[in-house]
C-alpha cells in the first residue's frame, strides 16, 4: 500500500483503502468490503455510483466519437446546453471541466462585461467562508480564513461580505463593483443557507445598482436540493450561474450559464481543450433527463425531509445539536468539535461521511437513495456516536 501511495504527490490524508468497484449508494474495496457511501465524493456522483443511464451514454458515445475538439459543435454539446436553457432562466451556456473552471469563467465574465459596459468596474463582493474552487482567481474570491495567507500575492477586487447581511453588500458598492457572486448554500462552509428575503433583496439591489448577480450552483445545482437549481427556490432570475459536481454524476463537466446581454465574450478570450466534449456532454445529458423525470425532484425532497428526520432523532436522543440544509444537502451541527471523530469511526464502520468543520458532519447521498439507507446510515451512525459520546 505503502509502495503504491509513494508515487502520489500528498495532498490530502487518505486511509489504507482502494476502492475498485461502486453501484449506486454502495462502495466495493479490494477486501471485498462494501461502504454506504454517504458523501459521493462531495455531493459529485448525484445519481450515485455507476448509474445504468450514465454507464449507458458513455458507452454509446466512446463508441461514436470522444473528442472533435473545442473548435467544432458536436451533437452531445448541443443537446445539453439546450435542455439546460430550455430548463432555466439562462440564454447561453460555455461548458468547461470542473466548479473552479466554471467560476473562474464567470469572474472572467462579468469583468469583461464591466469592462465593456460599466466603465472598466472590475470587484465583485463575495461572501465570508465561500468557497469558489482552487484557481488563484476562485481562491481569491473564496473566504475560507486558512486560504487568506496562502498563494500570496492574491488577485485582488474581491471584498468580502457576511452571507445575509444585505446592508454589508450595499456599504461597499461602489462604482468600481461589476457583480456580486455567492453561494445559495455555502456547502464547504458547513451548510450555511441563504435566506429567502436575503437573496430576494440581493436581486432588487443588485438590478438598482446595474450590477451583475452571479450564484455558484457548483454543490447546490442539478438537483442537489430538490429543485432543479437553487435559486428557483428563491424565486429570483440572476446573471449568472455555475454548475460543476453533479451535473456530470461523476465524470468531470461544468456550465457557465448566462443571460444573453450579459455574455461579453469575443472570440479568443475563452476555452478550453477538452470543454463540452461529445464525452462528457453525453453523461451530463443523461443526468439531466433522469432529473427531469416526472417526481423526480420530488422524490429528493422526500428524502431529504426523512434523512433531516432521522438525523433529528439521533440529535435527542444524544443532545448533541441540530440540523441544517435543503433537499439532499444537509449537515448535522454538534455542540462539540468531534465531527473527524465520528467520520473516522463511521469509516470503520462501513459508512462514508465527510466533515467540513470541527463540528459539522455533511451529508450529500445520491439524489436516489431511498429511505431503506438513510435508516442504514442512521444506525450505524447512532453506534457511532453512542461510542464517541460516551468516552468523552
Amino acid at each position: 500500500m505503502s509502495i503504491l501511495s509513494d508515487a502520489l504527490m500528498e495532498i490530502t490524508p487518505r486511509p489504507d483503502i482502494i476502492f475498485v468497484e461502486g453501484k449506486g449508494s454502495w462502495l466495493t474495496d479490494t477486501n471485498g468490503a462494501k461502504y454506504l457511501d454517504f458523501s459521493q465524493g462531495w455531493a459529485v456522483n448525484s445519481l450515485g455510483h455507476s448509474h445504468d443511464e450514465i454507464v449507458r451514454a458513455l458507452s454509446d458515445q466512446a463508441a461514436r466519437v470522444i473528442n472533435t475538439g473545442p473548435a467544432f459543435y458536436n451533437a452531445p454539446m448541443l443537446e445539453l446546453a439546450t435542455l439546460i436553457t430550455k430548463h432555466s432562466c439562462f440564454d447561453e451556456v460555455f461548458f468547461a471541466n470542473s466548479g473552479a473552471e466554471a467560476n473562474e469563467g464567470a469572474i472572467k465574465l462579468a469583468r469583461k462585461w464591466g469592462a465593456k459596459h460599466k466603465h472598466g468596474a472590475h470587484e465583485i463582493i463575495t461572501m465570508h467562508n465561500g468557497f469558489h474552487g482552487r484557481t488563484l482567481a476562485t481562491m481569491s474570491a473564496s473566504g475560507k480564513p486558512n486560504w487568506e495567507t496562502l498563494y500570496e500575492p492574491k488577485v485582488p477586487g474581491f471584498p468580502k461580505v457576511p452571507i445575509n447581511n444585505l446592508s454589508a453588500i450595499e456599504s461597499l458598492i461602489t462604482d468600481r463593483t461589476v457583480a456580486v457572486m455567492l453561494e445559495p448554500i455555502q456547502g464547504e462552509a458547513g451548510v450555511i443557507l441563504a435566506e429567502k428575503e436575503y437573496l430576494q433583496g440581493l436581486r432588487r439591489l443588485t438590478e438598482d445598482k446595474e450590477t451583475l448577480l452571479i450564484v455558484d450552483e457548483v454543490q447546490s445545482g442539478a438537483g442537489r436540493t430538490g429543485d432543479l437549481f437553487s435559486y428557483e427556490f428563491y424565486g429570483i432570475e440572476p446573471d449568472i450561474m455555475t454548475l460543476g459536481k453533479g451535473l456530470g454524476s461523476g465524470v468531470p463537466i461544468s456550465a457557465l450559464c448566462a443571460k444573453r446581454r450579459f455574455c461579453a465574450f469575443e472570440h479568443g478570450d475563452q476555452g478550453g481543450t477538452y470543454n463540452g466534449n461529445p464525452l462528457v456532454s453525453a453523461a451530463a445529458c443523461a443526468v439531466l433527463r433522469v432529473l427531469l423525470k416526472p417526481g423526480f425532484l420530488q422524490s429528493v425532497r422526500d428524502a431529504g425531509d426523512y434523512l433531516q428526520h432521522k438525523l433529528s432523532q439521533l440529535i435527542r436522543t444524544f443532545g448533541a445539536g441540530h440540523t441544517r440544509g435543503r433537499g439532499l444537502l444537509v449537515a448535522l451541527i454538534l455542540d462539540e468539535p468531534v465531527a473527524q471523530i465520528i467520520v473516522e469511526q463511521c469509516l470503520k464502520n462501513g459508512l462514508i461521511l465527510n466533515a467540513p468543520k470541527p463540528n459539522i458532519i455533511r451529508f450529500t447521498p445520491s439524489l436516489i437513495t431511498d429511505k431503506k439507507e438513510i435508516d442504514q446510515m442512521a444506525d450505524i451512525l447512532e453506534g457511532v456516536m453512542k461510542m464517541t459520546f460516551n468516552s468523552q
